[in-house]
């Protein structure tokens, strides 16, 4: 049911931690982050460069969704957590984890389906960490072919690195050619260095 609902534009969220029950949305105005559309600070570049951190994909799934659900207010309750878990295991679900000093220190997850990613939630316990994670992530999906990169709905943080809003029948005349396409979420290795990731991640069409 999940996986077929992100296929149909919508996606499951709770008002709390503590609720019981899930609901559908599927907002009027949708948040992407076009793949050739990345926007990388200077700053962003050098921290990036410097390399100060390791990125690894997919070695710490859970930690990284309970991180993004520690906070005051949060749409991650304990079931949603659980029906990632299942996808992770389905390898439908993927994270991005940015590790300092043997710490996770930031990173996302979301979950893939054909050349569709649909970013779920991210995290920082480090300065810079999400934005470390979002750009080895899109150059990930731009180097796997990936079409399209949902973030649901567009925060001041996403629109900083480039992220748009597109309206309902925008985003459907998008999903359908990127559900259709063959990507490859292991196209990028974690063993890539900051210079590809930055050649990757700001590549344009």
């Amino acid at each position: 049911m999940m996986l077929q609902a992100y296929a149909n534009g919508i996606f499951p969220m709770a008002q709390s931690a503590d609720a019981d029950d899930l609901y559908w949305v599927d907002p009027r105005e949708r948040g992407i982050l076009p793949l050739d559309g990345f926007h990388m600070s200077r700053s962003l570049r050098k921290t990036i460069l410097r390399g100060d951190y390791e990125v690894r994909t997919d070695t710490a799934f859970d930690a990284v969704v309970a991180a993004c659900a520690d906070r005051p207010e949060t749409w991650i309750n304990p079931d949603l957590h659980r029906l990632y878990r299942d996808l992770h295991r389905m390898g439908f679900a993927h994270s991005v984890e940015v590790w300092e000093d043997g710490t996770l220190a930031g990173g996302l997850y979301g979950i893939a389906l054909g050349g569709l990613f649909c970013g779920e939630s991210m995290f920082s316990r480090r300065r810079d960490g999400s934005k470390i994670a979002m750009a080895w992530l899109v150059a990930r999906l731009n180097a796997g072919g990936f079409a399209l990169l949902d973030t649901q709905f567009l925060t001041d943080h996403l629109e900083s690195l480039g992220g748009i809003e597109v309206p309902r029948a925008r985003y459907q005349a998008l999903l359908a050619p990127a559900l259709d396409r063959a990507a490859d979420w292991s196209a990028l290795s974690d063993e890539a260095t900051p210079q590809e990731v930055v050649q990757l991640s700001t590549q344009t069409s």
